[in-house]
């Protein structure tokens, strides 16, 4: 199956149809719950993932959240 992910055209042999938004993630090797997708164009609700189908061809857009921050961080004082 070949997609567009974050602008980049990229095949996924393993894929097939029947293929759904989580079975994707698997093969990008991404943890569901850091992240949000836009699916040609329409933002997909976490609890629609399971039912939304991918073809050949779908654009996608997907941001994957990372914590951190220095631990040492304090707030400046209000001037």
């Amino acid at each position: 199956m070949d997609l567009v992910v974050n602008g980049q055209a990229r095949s996924f042999p393993d894929l097939a149809a029947g293929t759904t938004l989580q079975d994707l993630f698997a093969a990008l090797g991404l943890k569901p719950d850091r992240i949000a997708v836009e699916h040609n164009g329409a933002i997909i609700s976490r609890p629609a993932w399971p039912s939304t189908a991918v073809a050949d061809g779908d654009r996608f857009e997907i941001v994957h959240f990372v914590g951190g921050g220095t631990p040492d961080f304090s707030p400046r004082p209000d001037p």
